[in-house]
This record gives structure tokens, C-alpha cells and sequence, in this order.
């Protein structure tokens, strides 16, 4: 049997309201709330295997960075999104839960932003 590095997210994700599990034209498994990504398995190369993409604000992300390079870290393709990289072996299932509460509050932002008209 294959293990799953995103079943942990899944299951967390899928208990928030307005969370559905899908996968991207890849075929690789992302949670989108109110249809906006909201965290999924990273598909660069440049990143390592089994790491959790998650939406993340970038000063938080620094620190997080600083205080637990162990756990997250970022590279040059995902450094210009608000995101950070999440090493799922090393990460507890409460920082997890964390982590999806406030990715899933940026991505209900980003999609409740009225439509621009010229």
C-alpha cells in the first residue's frame, strides 16, 4: 500500500467549513476554500519530497522560518507568493491545524475580493 503524505491535511482540512478536497490538472492533491488554493503538495522540483505548500503571510513566514528551519523553508520559485513550504514529517498535527486555520482565512479573503471594473 502507497502511503499518502497529504492524508494528515486532508483530514484536517475537510473538518473546516468551506474546504473541498480536489486535485490540480497535475493530478496532485490541493484543499481550496471558497474556491481559492489553500494548501496542497508542492509540485516544484525544487522542492524536497513529502512538503506541504500552505498559504502563509510572509512576515509570518520568516519567522517561522527562523524558529523552525527543521519544519519550514521556502525556495527561490515559491519565495514570491505569500506561501511557505512545510516539511510534513517534521510537522505536529496542532501546528498542522495552525497552519490550515490561517491559510484557510487568506484563501476565503482572496476569493471574497470584489471584481475589478475599468
Amino acid at each position: 500500500m502507497t502511503r499518502d503524505p497529504f492524508a494528515i491535511v486532508r483530514a484536517i482540512g475537510l473538518r473546516f467549513p468551506d474546504v473541498e478536497y480536489t486535485t490540480r490538472y497535475d493530478g496532485s492533491p490541493v484543499l481550496k476554500a471558497g474556491g481559492s488554493f489553500m494548501a496542497g503538495i508542492a509540485t516544484d522540483e525544487s522542492a524536497e519530497a513529502d512538503t506541504l505548500v500552505v498559504r502563509c503571510g510572509v512576515d509570518a513566514r520568516e519567522l517561522m522560518i527562523e524558529d523552525a528551519p527543521e519544519t519550514y523553508y521556502l525556495t527561490d520559485f515559491y519565495a514570491k507568493y505569500p506561501l511557505v513550504l512545510v516539511r510534513l514529517p517534521a510537522v505536529t498535527e496542532d501546528a498542522l491545524r495552525e497552519l490550515l486555520t490561517t491559510s484557510r482565512g487568506m484563501a476565503l479573503a482572496k476569493g471574497r475580493r470584489p471584481a475589478v471594473t475599468p
